[in-house]
């Protein structure tokens, strides 16, 4: 196929990097340091379990699922380009 100016491996590099950067995205939002023992929201006690599953938990579980609701999602980047030119 041909590609113009663009080196082979190209879309994959793309894709790769789109990859690459959600992960890192998702990485850095992931909660870090000694977990509470009481939600910093409600004051509602953390459960030992969810301590031991999410180092550095913050929130029950009611108030993560309120706090997830109202999260919006990064945009990105359109590295893609047109998605017409895909569909030809």
């Amino acid at each position: 196929m041909a590609t113009g100016w663009a080196n082979d491996g190209a879309v994959q590099d793309q894709i790769d990097a789109t990859v690459d950067d959600a992960i890192q995205r998702a990485r850095r939002q992931l909660p870090s340091g000694p977990s509470l023992l009481r939600c910093e929201e409600c004051d509602a006690p953390i459960p030992e379990a969810r301590r031991k599953a999410v180092p550095g938990v913050r929130l029950c579980v009611n108030c993560q699922a309120a706090f997830d609701e109202t999260r919006v999602a990064a945009a990105g980047i359109n590295r893609r380009g047109s998605k017409d030119s895909q569909l030809r």
